[in-house]
């Protein structure tokens, strides 16, 4: 009998636990507060509905959004060539002079350094300035070959 009364209890207080009432309110420095248990009187009720979430639903749900998210990438990178806007005479020039002066910049500079996000410099190493080297040499001969 006392294990059936136990159990009993037990879902008694689950089900109340989950029923809960939330209220907002704001204190004196203005600030809003949410809470099941208001300390302040003027307290106003707010209406949320909440739902138990069945794990198998869940995870067929984000299955789902997984497949459609790679579907989605699938298509969008079958053939990023058919996809970029063609470029015209006067922009491939542009963007061959840049590339020009950046690799120009690369060859002839002892020390290279990149700017974070607060103007802080993080200098290069020998083995990043080479690769940024060679990186400018690809873009340079990509968009410079017909020039």
């Amino acid at each position: 009998m006392k294990p059936i009364a136990t159990l009993l209890a037990c879902l008694l207080l689950a089900g109340t636990a989950s029923a809960g009432d939330v209220y907002v309110t704001t204190d004196a420095q203005g600030h809003t507060i949410y809470t099941d248990t208001p300390q302040t009187i003027p307290a106003q009720k707010l209406d949320i509905h909440s739902q138990s979430t069945d794990p198998a639903t869940a995870a067929k749900k984000r299955s789902s959004e997984i497949t459609r998210d790679d579907k989605q990438a699938k298509a969008n990178s079958k053939n990023p060539a058919q996809q970029a806007a063609p470029t015209t005479a006067e922009d491939r020039a542009k963007r061959c002079t840049d590339a020009r002066q950046q690799y120009q910049m690369l060859m002839t500079s002892a020390q290279v350094y990149t700017a974070g996000p607060d103007g802080e410099r993080t200098y290069l190493t020998s083995e990043e300035i080479d690769a940024a080297r060679m990186n400018a040499r690809q873009v340079m001969d990509q968009f410079c070959t017909d020039q």
